[in-house]
């Protein structure tokens, strides 16, 4: 019989386990998931009925390119080769229904890749490069018929663009199927989510949802995808180009965390660097004053020897011209006496110009500035090697970015103090700061690019928007021009506070951000 003491302690670990694991699910980027379910469809197989289009059966699919969407093989296998169905593309995210044909089918890992028959402009998804197979968070997105039936969904309803159904759970390790590499999870799929993708906390791809356990209720329930190692050879092998990204998923708050240690670091060090530097300075200028005193105490010796020296000799002449007097010889009592004027006129200038303890910080502050001279840029503290003007080369710095699908290749870029970037891009200048908004009309997102000159450091934040948030970007954009290179002053500090409306229409939070080192090449 097991005791209640070890019941509590197993339902105590239990419990432990639960909270850990809804630490760990809490820690997903919701923005990041609802960006990567923009590009997520459903894919209907529509019957013909004498002219009449009806469903017969859905599923999910989501996009790799622009107009090209993978799917499982069983979603659409009853349509291929059949004359009498068709497939239609429905976008979760606004835009027009359309069709779409099956254009590479596998279904030896259940894999199909549909082909828009015009032009979507779907976003597509970033693919894990390296994920995690054994555990971890993650996101099952699709469109379960369970919901649908649920919130009483009829034939029309389904034609219409509905964001998907987002469920979450935990990996639970790869688990290869007789045929294909899988990933089994517990995050819920029903009928209708196959080839809908898993995802993992940045919204990247780690999966293809495919099928589920059987359960009668009494088990847990587990569900599995088809793993990327399937995947992306698939797409490769249907000369797709799929965006892929192997850096690690981390969130902006860490980021933002880690870049405030960093700060924090950086001013004590610079704290400590001035403490070190003034406790040196403190040291040789003593040093240098003790100096300075001994040298003027020894001047001053050496002058009161000398005006000594020369009232002896003054009272030696002055004793020779009486001398010389008493026995009549004017001219050598003349050249006497002027030598005694000479000797006391020479003592008590010598006694006059004596140095004075006053002297001491004057002395001081000329030996130390000499020095300082004679030092040059090579004793005082290094600073960051960036050109305020010129050629540059800018490197990301992966350990400050977070980065899903924007690629990392180093950038050269030719700066100007004006604020223009190899010789055609003209930036803004709001509160300092130099920086360019751009609004592309073929893709749902806006990237804000900022350089700081001074510190070397240029800024790529990328928003991922839904189709209502980036029309309204769109029409914002609308209402201003962009100045050309070289444009004036006042045109250029106006771009900068045009662009602020923008701002304002942003999240707070950008889904990614990378940061660049640039130096110069010059």
């Amino acid at each position: 019989m097991v005791s209640f003491h070890f019941l509590r302690q197993a339902l105590a670990a239990c419990f432990c386990l639960a909270l850990l694991q809804l630490a760990s699910a809490a820690h997903a980027d919701p923005s990041d998931i609802d960006a990567a379910s923009r590009g997520v469809v459903r894919v209907i197989i529509i019957g013909d009925d004498n002219g009449g289009a009806y469903p017969v059966s859905h599923g999910t699919g989501f996009a790799v390119t622009p107009e090209q969407i993978v799917t499982n093989a069983h979603v659409v296998e009853e349509a291929r080769g059949n004359q009498d169905l068709s497939i239609a593309i429905v976008p979760s995210d606004g835009g027009k229904v359309v069709y779409g044909k099956i254009t590479a089918f596998s279904p030896r890992n259940d894999l199909a890749i549909l082909t828009t028959t015009i032009p979507l402009k779907l976003p597509p998804l970033t693919i894990s490069g390296t994920p995690e197979t054994d555990s971890g968070p993650v996101t099952s997105v699709g469109y379960p018929m369970n919901v649908d039936r649920a919130q009483g969904l009829g034939v029309n309803d389904i034609f219409r663009a509905q964001p998907p159904v987002k469920s979450r759970g935990f990996l639970s390790g790869a688990r290869p199927t007789r045929d294909f590499d899988t990933l089994l999870h517990t995050a819920p799929i029903g009928k209708g989510s196959s080839g809908g993708p898993l995802l993992d906390n940045c919204g990247r791809v780690v999966g293809v949802n495919s099928f589920g356990a059987e359960s009668d209720g009494a088990d847990s329930e587990f569900y599995f995808a088809v793993s990327t190692r399937e995947l992306l050879p698939f797409l490769r092998a249907n000369g797709i180009t799929a965006q892929v990204n192997g850096l690690p998923c981390r969130s902006l708050a860490e980021l933002d965390a880690a870049e405030r240690a960093r700060s924090e670091r950086e001013q004590l060090a610079a704290l400590q660097q001035q403490q070190a530097k003034a406790a040196r300075d403190a040291k040789r200028t003593e040093e240098v004053r003790r100096d300075v005193e001994f040298a003027i105490i020894t001047e001053r010796e050496n002058a009161m020897m000398l005006t000594v020296l020369l009232l002896l000799c003054g009272m030696a002449g002055g004793f020779i011209a009486w001398r010389e007097r008493g026995e009549g010889q004017i001219g050598p009592m003349k050249i006497a006496a002027g030598a005694t004027a000479v000797a006391v006129l020479a003592a008590l200038g010598t006694w006059l110009a004596r140095p004075s303890y006053n002297d001491v910080e004057d002395r001081v502050a000329l030996i130390l500035k000499q020095e300082e001279k004679t030092a040059g840029p090579s004793a005082r503290p290094a600073q960051a090697a960036a050109a305020t003007a010129g050629r540059m080369i800018c490197v990301v710095n992966v350990e400050r970015s977070r980065i899903t699908s924007i690629a990392t290749d180093d950038i050269p870029i030719t700066w100007t103090n004006q604020g223009c970037i190899n010789g055609r891009t003209q930036y803004g200048q709001k509160d300092g700061k130099w920086s360019r908004i751009l609004v592309p009309n073929d893709e749902a997102a806006v990237s804000v690019n900022s350089f700081d000159p001074a510190a070397g450091e240029y800024r790529v934040e990328r928003y991922l928007l839904p189709h209502a948030a980036m029309e309204a970007v769109r029409k914002a954009r609308e209402e201003y021009e962009t100045p050309q290179c070289g444009a004036a002053p006042a045109e250029i500090a106006a771009f900068g506070t045009n662009q602020s409306t923008i701002f304002s229409l942003l999240p707070s939070q950008p889904n990614e951000r990378v940061i660049y080192d640039c130096h110069s090449t010059q």
